[in-house]
């Protein structure tokens, strides 16, 4: 029976309770979650109504009725009111004689979103201004037998952010993804920069504009005697036949006390007692520690994930408290040297070079608390599946919950961890930097034990916009020179000074880069160096072939638009919008250019679809097409370019967008493809106006020994030639295996009816195989391709098995079923068989399911 985390975490506690009652210790901290009974109203109302904590105030409403679904239609226009109301909620929490005779007793808010006043017993205790901050205050004195009152007073972030806007004297340089006209804001003010809070909350080109407020991360009641953990750091300083750790612990104690233990156990065993004596108030100690035989921990793709559960307790005067993270033992190192071209930027893991393949990540709804476990575990076990080991937290979202980042070393997702901070210049004022400067203190403390962060990175896009987008320029001709130079020294204040300070400060074993993209601190981004986000492709309207040659030294945005599925696409409309430039089609399409774009690219290598269905599907085609393009040409460039990260995996809402998961879970047509072409070896072409030039590439760290085979065939499956070659595929490489002339191997065939299919054999088994067609897709033959299926049902799946005499291109299974195919949209070589399954679920039987099974392929979506 497999239990979840929850339940184990309490059963570990409980027994651990019991255990250190039985040894004469016991517990010194007791904490209480408050996440109950509480009641919100907007601050002129008299009637309260019943709250979640944590929430939002959208989600509130939503709750009791008094707004409808923000996502479907049109809606989000008529809610743009709840941003510039105030909002308050309460709850009494019952506070026992135990709790009450604690020595000390604090609150801790780990989220609240975001101007906040904090009131108990009528009491101001604490005033907020940062969602991305924790806050903790000590209450005891404040506090009473039974019943306690906590009012908690939510401020309006425009109206906030309006004073300071108005209060500034001079304009600070916003993207235009600040939807100021959308949320009917006072002269379309982009008040954003103002306030430390997630940026696409105000709207994004992909994302609504809903601007939240609420208690968004727990609140919890801590008490305790004589001491307490604040904090545990496990820093790794050396990996050889030993382990050389230290265990770094911050802690508070009430009272002095030169006789404490602290003993540090690994996986349950004490590896290190020392005994340390205990000051009032605050102490450090750092305990150096080993761990014999280390097994490794590696990214997904190339090991094991192996972790190591460490924990710290101190004994003391009777009294234990204790901390615990679970660690994987690995070095990492961000690799900038000079060479040829102009700098590597690499990411070096156990000593080894590895090619970061993977997409960026944003928030998985706007309204943050709906994101639960299960919500985590399908986009990271998605990206784990897609043969994914790197995933890029987005600088204008949130610094994710800590599921997230346990997930992300349980699969072997390295993450490359932006600060909150995107596509805007900010304010220089010294609150505001002292306000970051925490912000950056209580998240990289929060997160640097997890093994999957590899990087800190300041910002996404500013230092662009300010050199490229004519930001700089802008600011000294329509304000003044003087002015642009004092919002440019907020910036080097911000990104040069604070945030590489806290890093090294705090977690100086992560390499901290100042923008993404750029090429050094303050140089903006290059192809030689750097990292770099292309997007000549989307907004340049340039050809998808452009990623083969604009080849960076790592691509960490890059992209191109579909829309969802259909079955997506109904939860938020009615029939009458079902075209792609209908009212409620065009309000869930962000970017400024994006359905004429979509549509623009798919004549350039589809024929027209011949319903708003088909639409949809052959968009999904392109857009898998399109990235495709460049994952192949920045893995064949691996000599050069060492990471293809594509913009985006996933969706905060419903909506046209460049993600390959959309908001309902739904693997688009692009996630299936990076599945195949992330895989640890591919087989891959580079097309020439006279030959095919055909590359192996291997992330594995060990060579094979393999046959290449490819052959020529037309769409009925007749094979035209063949060629065979032995290979040694060496590890962590690319290489040109064979060059095909064309006139060598077409002799005058019609290009519009043939393929090449290549495969690599190790043994009787296919590695890796790859379908190449020499023609564009629009210029093709398609035949019928007389595709036959039958259904039968297993114990946890439904089993599809297609049979096709003919070529079929681009098969799409469909079922209602909120789970994904085992595959999809995938190709089948002529007189095959293929066989797909789907998890069942309890309302469906074989009858039912076989009812609501629709199968289609490319030619089904043409009325030619």
């Amino acid at each position: 029976m497999r239990r979840t985390t929850k339940f184990r975490q309490t059963l570990f506690f409980i027994m651990a309770t019991l255990l250190l009652s039985s040894c004469g210790n016991k517990p010194a901290v007791l904490e209480i979650d408050l996440n109950q009974n509480w009641t919100f109203k907007k601050v002129q109302d008299t009637l309260w109504n019943k709250a979640t904590v944590p929430g939002t105030v959208h989600t509130d409403l939503i709750d009791i009725g008094e707004i409808p679904n923000p996502y479907y239609r049109l809606n989000e226009h008529d809610l743009q009111w709840i941003d510039k109301e105030n909002w308050e909620y309460k709850t009494l929490i019952k506070v026992s004689k135990e709790v009450l005779a604690k020595e000390r007793i604090e609150l801790h808010f780990s989220g609240l979103d975001t101007y906040s006043k904090i009131y108990l017993n009528d009491s101001l205790i604490l005033q907020t201004d940062n969602m991305f901050r924790n806050y903790t205050v000590e209450v005891k004195p404040l506090l009473q037998l039974g019943d306690n009152r906590i009012h908690i007073l939510l401020e309006s972030p425009i109206n906030k952010g309006l004073e300071k806007y108005d209060a500034l004297g001079y304009k600070i340089p916003v993207s235009d993804n600040d939807l100021s006209k959308i949320g009917k804001v006072e002269g379309e003010k982009q008040v954003s920069i103002f306030t430390r809070k997630a940026g696409y909350h105000f709207g994004w080109d992909w994302g609504p504009r809903l601007v939240t407020s609420g208690i968004w991360r727990p609140i919890k009641l801590r008490s305790y005697n004589h001491h307490k953990i604040d904090d545990l750091f496990i820093q790794q300083e050396a990996i050889g036949e030993k382990a050389n750790l230290t265990a770094h612990i911050e802690l508070s104690a009430t009272e002095i006390n030169d006789k404490s233990k602290i003993e540090i156990l690994v996986n349950d065993s004490i590896v290190k007692t020392q005994e340390v004596a205990l000051e009032v108030g605050k102490n450090n100690f750092n305990i150096p520690f080993e761990i014999e035989n280390p097994q490794l921990w590696w990214p997904n793709g190339m090991g094991a994930q192996v972790l190591y559960t460490i924990e710290a307790q101190v004994v003391s005067d009777s009294y234990v408290d204790k901390k615990a993270h679970k660690i994987g033992l690995r070095t990492i190192e961000l690799v900038r040297e000079p060479d040829a071209i102009g700098a590597s930027f690499f990411f070096k893991v156990n000593g080894h070079p590895v090619f970061m393949k993977g997409a960026n990540y944003i928030p998985q709804d706007v309204f943050l608390p709906r994101a639960k476990q299960a919500e985590y575990e399908h986009i990271l076990s998605s990206a784990k599946e897609a043969n994914m080991n790197m995933l890029r937290v987005w600088g204008g979202g949130i610094y994710e919950d800590d599921m997230f980042y346990q997930m992300c070393d349980e699969k072997g997702l390295l993450v490359w961890q932006d600060f909150m901070f995107a596509c805007a210049m900010f304010p220089g004022d010294p609150s505001f930097l002292d306000n970051v400067r925490q912000e950056a203190i209580d998240n990289v403390k929060r997160l640097r034990n997890h093994t999957s962060i590899a990087l800190w990175c300041g910002n996404n896009e500013i230092l662009s916009a300010w050199e490229n987008w004519g930001w700089k320029n802008q600011v000294a001709q329509e304000q003044s020179k003087p002015i642009a130079d004092t919002i440019w020294k907020a910036y080097d204040d911000i990104f040069h000074k604070i945030l590489p300070e806290v890093v090294q400060e705090f977690n100086n074993s992560r390499a901290y880069w100042p923008s993404s993209p750029g090429s050094d601190f303050g140089k903006k981004e290059s192809l030689e160096k750097g990292d770099a986000h292309y997007w000549m492709v989307w907004w340049g309207k340039e050809p998808f072939d452009k990623y083969t040659t604009e080849i960076p030294r790592f691509m960490s945005e890059y992209g191109f638009q579909s829309f969802p599925e259909l079955s997506t696409v109904e939860k938020y409309t009615q029939p009458k919008d079902h075209d792609i430039y209908s009212e409620v089609m065009t309000s869930h399409q962000r970017s400024s250019i994006g359905n004429v774009t979509i549509e623009e690219y798919m004549l350039r290598h589809y024929k027209k679809p011949k319903d708003f269905a088909s639409f949809l599907y052959v968009s999904q085609l392109l857009q898998a097409h399109g990235v495709n393009v460049g994952i192949e040409a920045h893995r064949r460039n691996r000599e050069r370019c060492m990471g293809s990260l594509y913009w985006q995996i996933n969706d905060c809402w419903p909506v046209a967008s460049w993600s390959s998961i959309d908001y309902y879970g739904k693997w688009k047509a692009l996630q299936y493809k990076a599945k195949k072409s992330f895989k640890n070896f591919l087989i891959s072409n580079e097309d020439k106006a006279d030959r095919l030039n055909v590359f192996i590439v291997s992330d594995s760290l060990k060579s094979i020994n393999a046959k290449l085979k490819i052959r020529l065939l037309d769409f009925e499956g007749n094979e035209l030639n063949q060629w065979e070659e032995e290979v040694v595929v060496a590890p962590n490489t690319s290489q040109q295996y064979v060059t095909l002339l064309k006139n060598d191997f077409l002799k005058g065939k019609d290009s519009e009816n043939i393929l090449l299919h290549e495969a690599l054999y190790v043994g009787d088994k296919i590695q890796t195989e790859n379908i190449h067609y020499l023609s564009p897709f629009k210029q093709l033959d398609f035949p019928d391709p007389e595709l036959s299926f039958t259904v039968k049902e297993n114990p946890d799946v439904f089993e599809v098995t297609l049979n096709t005499k003919k070529l079929a291109k681009d098969v799409f299974l469909s079922s209602g079923f909120i789970a994904n195919f085992s595959d999809n949209y995938f190709d089948m070589l002529p007189n095959t068989q293929k066989t797909v399954t789907i998890k069942k679920t309890k309302r469906e039987d074989l009858e039912s399911f076989k009812s609501k099974l629709s199968i289609l392929t490319l030619t089904d979506s043409f009325t030619d």
